[in-house]
């Protein structure tokens, strides 16, 4: 027991000396995951972890040499990329593998930068990535959700001092890594219901049908790379990077 009480003490007294020193990012943790956890708050800011969902399989698919045809996000906070290619293969395996790590990917990215005081830089990371994501996206609304995002990060990146950016960029690192882990548990309820979240195959069940490996083991390794992900990316927002 003596390693677990060294590991816990120096979480803990890592998490005061940030809450003592940058009390900003513990401020933004415990605002992202209220946003999270709160169902009503979820419901509107699933969209932004939507984005990124969609974002990772139409990255993915272009470095997979896939045709991507477009982006559609929807007002019940789903989505769908779509692409021109083979009917199977490792391209398209890897294109529906990409969706659910996307946002926790993001968020670890966004935490080293705040980590390593570039918090201005993972800002416009996201507004160049939103741009990017928007020229692909093919429906009204999927475009009015792109450009509010990305109105509000690049606002937060031009105007705002260096405290209101590292906070921001915090709090979207926090949101991004804990979302991730939000949407891989609604993804597995609905698989136990046998309806997937928005009515249509899920990405899991497409990596199945794929590959003929269970659709729960996928979701499975979606889980174990959300879970890496958040606590990599609060290792690193609460110890920083000596």
């Amino acid at each position: 027991m003596t390693g677990l009480d060294d590991v816990l003490d120096a979480v803990l007294n890592s998490a005061l000396a940030t809450g003592r020193d940058r009390p900003e990012v513990l401020a933004a943790a415990v605002l992202a995951l209220l946003v999270v956890g709160w169902t009503a708050s979820w419901r509107v800011a699933r969209g932004v972890v939507t984005i990124a969902h969609e974002g990772g399989h139409a990255l993915v698919a272009v470095l997979a040499g896939r045709g991507l045809t477009g982006i559609r996000l929807h007002a019940d906070t789903s989505g769908v990329t779509t692409s021109r290619g083979r009917a199977g293969g490792f391209g398209l395996v890897l294109t529906f593998l990409a969706g659910y790590p996307a946002p926790a990917v993001l968020g670890m990215v966004g935490a080293l930068l705040v980590a390593t005081d570039r918090a201005a830089a993972s800002l416009w990371l996201v507004v160049v990535l939103l741009v990017a994501t928007l020229l692909q996206v093919r429906n009204a609304y999927g475009v009015v959700s792109v450009l509010v995002t990305g109105g509000v990060v690049g606002a937060v990146a031009w105007w705002g001092d260096a405290t209101l950016q590292g906070a921001f960029a915090a709090a979207m690192a926090w949101f991004l890594l804990f979302g991730a882990l939000r949407s891989v548990r609604e993804l597995q309820r609905g698989r136990r219901r046998g309806v997937p979240r928005f009515g249509d195959e899920s990405d899991a069940d497409a990596l199945a049908r794929l590959t003929g490996v269970p659709g729960g083991m996928w979701a499975a390794l979606f889980w174990f790379a959300a879970v890496v992900a958040v606590i990599t990316g609060a290792w690193v927002l609460v110890r920083g990077i000596a």
